[in-house]
């Protein structure tokens, strides 16, 4: 006589919204794989909605700055010791942790010596910072899934298997899409003129950010408008008190025609022909969508003598890391001037226009990172877990 096999048991913990929309990816992959399947753990709406049982809020891991974990530290091992007891209880078959790396790296090495197998899902950036974390993830980790075909080399003789799956904005925008009709919808959409040259402003999401950056990016609109004519600019605002203050900074310049829009950079970026953008997640979307950049940031006077000396890679924006050169140009701290902005954004208009090879590298690079993220990824821990025998054949059932 058989039996119903016991469903398969997969702990994840995701501590931000990028983490929530990775996780639910996975999840919607791997019961694709596999029918019987049970999720536990920490996600947020969109894992929730894939099935997640989730035994606590993802806000409960929301932390922010340096001196914040500090003062979460005593209620963050507690909910570290209560999740290990969770999970354990629960006998998952594997756990995933999803980004948030300090958290998730000591809940993965408290698991693995429990006997359970252990998944990262999205490598720290140890290209650029610390190599010691190699051997932490190394320790921690029996698979390791990252967004960069330049990671897993980093981590040949480790022990780990580590494994490329692409990057899921590469899978979701399309190599192959209309970028000219695209454009002129989001425009539309925006209310802009299809003729106008648009600027994208991105001064990032945080308001920490927009305070540092959002002045310097308007002075230099202001220059780019007083060399070419029929210039319009746009910035993203996320949410409702980013928007606020980023208005009252464009009643600070008052010369520079500019569009506030509700929400994420994807139209915006889809909208324009070139954008000056704070370093981060948001120049990889650019690049994905072809458009122009100049990449820049400023940080505190503080923040930046650490992250100076703990900096270890010539580039910051993940287009030239991806290229291994400065594809596009990055003007950083004290060279973040807005004179400096102003003709490289104008500069890169033109080699759009000029060097057919630029976007050409842009296309290159989106195909190499355009893997199936989701499907690639849960391929790999189905994998792991074939290789600890946690797959049961239907008919079974195990203890």
């Amino acid at each position: 006589m058989t039996t119903e096999p016991r469903p398969l048991v997969v702990g994840l913990v995701a501590g931000e919204a990028s983490g929530d929309r990775l996780g639910a990816g996975l999840m919607r992959e791997l019961r694709a794989g596999r029918a019987q399947m049970r999720f536990v753990g920490i996600g947020g709406p969109q894992m929730c909605a894939e099935g997640l049982e989730a035994w606590y809020p993802q806000e409960s891991l929301a932390i922010n700055g340096f001196a914040e974990p500090l003062r979460r530290l005593p209620g963050l091992w507690r909910l570290l010791a209560d999740l290990e007891t969770a999970l354990v209880r629960d006998r998952v078959d594997v756990f995933v942790g999803i980004d948030f790396n300090v958290f998730n790296l000591m809940l993965e090495r408290r698991l693995r010596a429990r006997g359970i197998p252990t998944v990262h899902y999205v490598s720290p950036s140890v290209y650029a910072w610390r190599r010691g974390r190699i051997q932490r993830v190394a320790g921690a980790a029996d698979l390791l899934l990252t967004l960069f075909p330049f990671e897993p080399p980093l981590y040949a003789g480790t022990g780990v298997r580590a494994v490329c799956v692409g990057h899921p904005l590469a899978d979701a925008i399309d190599p192959q899409r209309d970028a000219r009709a695209e454009r002129q919808a989001a425009r539309r959409a925006l209310g802009i003129d299809e003729q106008e040259t648009v600027i994208g402003l991105l001064p990032g999401s945080r308001m920490s950010e927009a305070r540092l950056m959002a002045d310097l990016m308007l002075d230099a609109a202001q220059l780019i408008g007083a060399h070419r004519r029929g210039v319009r600019f746009v910035i993203p605002c996320l949410n409702p008190a980013l928007r606020d203050w980023v208005r009252s900074a464009c009643q600070r310049h008052p010369e520079v025609p500019v569009t506030l829009v509700d929400g994420q950079s994807r139209e915006v970026l889809t909208a324009c022909d070139a954008a000056i953008v704070k370093s981060g997640t948001a120049t990889l979307e650019a690049m994905l969508l072809g458009c122009p950049m100049v990449v820049t940031y400023r940080l505190g006077t503080v923040t930046h003598a650490i992250v100076r000396r703990l900096l270890r890679t010539p580039f910051v924006a993940l287009p030239n890391i991806l290229a291994g050169y400065a594809l596009v140009p990055e003007l950083l701290q004290t060279a973040a001037t807005p004179t400096a902005l102003a003709v490289a954004l104008l500069q890169q208009l033109d080699r759009a226009r000029l060097d057919s090879d630029y976007l050409g590298t842009f296309a290159r690079l989106h195909a190499d990172l355009r893997r199936h993220a989701d499907t690639t990824a849960a391929a790999a821990v189905f994998e792991l877990l074939e290789d600890r025998g946690r797959l049961v054949p239907a008919g079974q059932n195990h203890s």
